[in-house]
């Protein structure tokens, strides 16, 4: 769970993550994981991939683009290709499904978005002394 939990350091916490019925997902592990993080798991319909379709088009392109491109000889070696694959994948291509922006940049405009409605809330509620 390290992977998770160094994602956890760099973005808030989810209040769930929607998961297949697969063995990694149904096991004790990322179960306590989750509970430990106030996390709820959602199990979509066995045999309803739809249910969880941006995962499933995502787990397709990576396959696609990755996993079955290549032929990995070490641990080390699988980590570097799809390293280098996610960071493509995150910081230099556009998602039509973002507004043609990359996943960085979608999220950095939303944060700011989110930071100037606070501040505008917060601005509108005050009153001098």
């Amino acid at each position: 769970m390290a992977v998770l939990d160094r994602l956890l350091d760099r973005r808030d916490a989810p209040v769930s993550i929607t998961v297949d019925h697969g063995p990694e997902f149904e096991g004790q592990a990322l179960d306590a994981w989750a509970y430990q993080h106030d996390i709820r798991l959602a199990f979509i319909r066995p045999g309803k991939p739809v249910e969880n379709a941006y995962v499933e088009r995502f787990n397709g392109k990576f396959r696609d683009e990755c996993l079955n491109e290549h032929w990995f000889v070490t641990i080390d070696h699988a980590r570097r290709v799809i390293e280098n694959w996610r960071d493509e994948y995150n910081v230099e291509r556009l998602h039509s499904s973002l507004a043609d922006l990359t996943p960085n940049e979608y999220a950095r405009r939303l944060a700011q978005t989110a930071e100037q409605r606070v501040s505008s809330a917060a601005d509108s509620t005050w009153e001098p002394d």
